[in-house]
């Protein structure tokens, strides 16, 4: 006769033999899933497809993404939360917050505390979104922070402020030395805002509370952000140069197809019916002037590609990006502050080696000279539509 208990402990369907199963199962599923998401979170992903060559995938639907960066948020508080409660130190640290698309997902309108630090916090976006209004006596042109970083700061590939704070303090070689977050923003006043054609005649002075509204309002949008670390999608796209380089007079052609229905014909924006600039000038006395990094056409054909047109990224061949940049910045613009004494030398010492057409010839002149705004020009503002994220 068969011992019951004998067959029992050698059947592989006994309870304790499926347990274990279903035991391992779950760990591996676990580990699965953690090796997963550390593989997009920390970009390895990324830099995989990139170096392969892949397109970048395309964008999840609207409703797919909001989910999974709330999920993502709300998982990091929570974490947050019993790391709070946490007495004997057994609790790790939360996961920066990412997207289905391993972007970081900073927080939203509706996360800003109450209070005197949201009423800066708020301060800080409305001066970002609309400078020319809210720091109107520091801003010489028609530009506003959200026009260059995109989204109000949130945008990944559109140098977002979630990726900007935590990087600093930092060496620049663009000034020779160790930046604080407060020089970073001064040098954006002086360069893409051109502050030397303000009321003010200069940016803000040290210590402003237009600096401090600004700081907080990136401290902010970097919650859960890892400090010291170069994000992902953290600065403008890298496209590599094509073999045709770069031409402005094909960009022409790219930016009447693509570019002139929001800018208009002759690159100096569109305003709507209440006067209200809606569009910026892309170049112009009311641009930002040769001192600014977008008039570097590789950081332009960076910008171009991840986030135009508007509402469309990633639309144009690497070779109209580069094309519809040159175009761009083959045009006139405010003069570049540090320029004191003649273009060829402020070339050599600022612009050396740079994609760029200062100091060069186009068109049978000399660019570099600089354009002013007309005596009594106003301080207007300029806002730039920006549409949900894909």
């Amino acid at each position: 006769m068969t011992n019951p208990k004998h067959t029992t402990s050698k059947s592989p369907y006994s309870l304790g033999r499926t347990a274990r199963r279903l035991g391992a199962a779950a760990a591996g599923g676990l580990v699965l899933f953690a090796a997963g998401a550390l593989v997009v979170q920390t970009g390895a992903w990324h830099r995989f497809t990139t170096a392969v060559g892949a397109t970048p995938a395309a964008p999840a639907p609207a409703a797919s993404r909001e989910a999974v960066e709330d999920a993502a948020r709300q998982a990091m508080l929570a974490a947050r939360a019993e790391r709070k409660k946490d007495k004997e130190g057994k609790v790790a640290a939360p996961l920066q917050p990412t997207g289905p698309d391993g972007y970081f997902v900073p927080p939203t309108e509706a996360e800003m505390p109450d209070g005197p630090e949201g009423e800066a916090i708020r301060r800080g976006r409305d001066i970002f979104i609309d400078t020319p209004r809210h720091a109107q006596r520091y801003v010489g042109n028609s530009m506003a922070c959200a026009q260059c970083h995109l989204d109000a700061g949130r945008r990944e590939n559109a140098a977002p402020m979630w990726a900007a704070y935590v990087q600093y303090p930092k060496y620049r070689a663009k000034n020779n030395k160790v930046n604080t977050l407060e020089e970073r923003i001064n040098g954006c006043f002086n360069y893409s805002m051109n502050a030397q054609a303000s009321e003010a005649g200069k940016a803000p002075p040290p210590g402003d509370d237009i600096y401090k509204d600004l700081m907080i309002y990136m401290y902010w949008l970097a919650d859960g952000a890892p400090t010291g670390e170069e994000m992902r999608g953290g600065g403008y796209l890298k496209v590599k140069e094509t073999d045709l380089g770069y031409d402005y007079q094909r960009g022409a052609k790219v930016f009447a197809q693509n570019c002139a229905l929001c800018h208009g014909d002759d690159g100096q924006g569109r305003k709507d019916e209440s006067g209200k600039l809606r569009f910026p000038p892309l170049w112009g006395p009311e641009a930002y002037n040769w001192g600014a990094g977008m008039a570097r056409i590789d950081t332009a054909a960076g910008f171009i590609k991840a986030n135009m047109p508007l509402g469309k990224p990633y639309s144009l061949s690497d070779q109209e990006a580069w094309d519809a940049a040159a175009y761009i910045n083959s045009h006139e613009r405010p003069k570049d502050p540090r320029q004191t004494g003649s273009i060829e030398e402020a070339r050599e010492k600022f612009h050396k080696n740079e994609k760029s057409y200062y100091g060069k010839e186009v068109n049978g002149r000399i660019l570099g000279v600089g354009v002013a705004r007309a005596a009594g020009a106003g301080h207007g503002t300029a806002t730039l539509a920006a549409p949900a994220k894909d």
